[in-house]
């Protein structure tokens, strides 16, 4: 097991890391809108903010010498459903076809106040 960890994206909070690569598949902690220079929550919509979170994640990935291409299963957070189809067309965006399995679902809060946090599997020869 090998932490992945980069200024790319923002510090984890608490006891856990960014990633850890476990022989082929890369394991990404969820994600969110926080600008990793500043620490600062980043938009105030949906998709400013799932554009974040994607960015955020694809930082990790590449630490890894892996990118959103190689990304297998995704769990969407949101803290209000109403969000889910801004959230889908910006990760259209970001994520090509054949595209990851995935699970989306509302939470009451998240630890920051976000509107989005995506966790990521990926998969790699290295």
């Amino acid at each position: 097991m090998q932490e992945i960890t980069t200024d790319g994206a923002p510090p984890s909070i608490g006891p856990f890391s960014q990633a850890i690569r476990d022989g082929d598949r890369i394991y990404v902690s969820g994600q969110g809108p926080i600008d990793p220079q500043s620490g600062d929550v980043v938009g105030t919509d949906a998709d400013e903010q799932t554009r974040r979170t994607l960015e955020n994640v694809e930082a990790v990935l590449a630490a890894a010498d892996a990118s959103l291409a190689d990304v297998v299963k995704t769990t969407v957070f949101l803290t209000d459903m109403d969000d889910y189809d801004a959230v889908n067309e910006v990760y259209a965006e970001y994520m090509s076809d054949p595209y990851p399995a995935r699970s989306a679902v509302q939470v009451v809060e998240l630890p920051v106040d976000i509107r989005v946090e995506i966790e990521a599997v990926a998969t790699t020869s290295a």
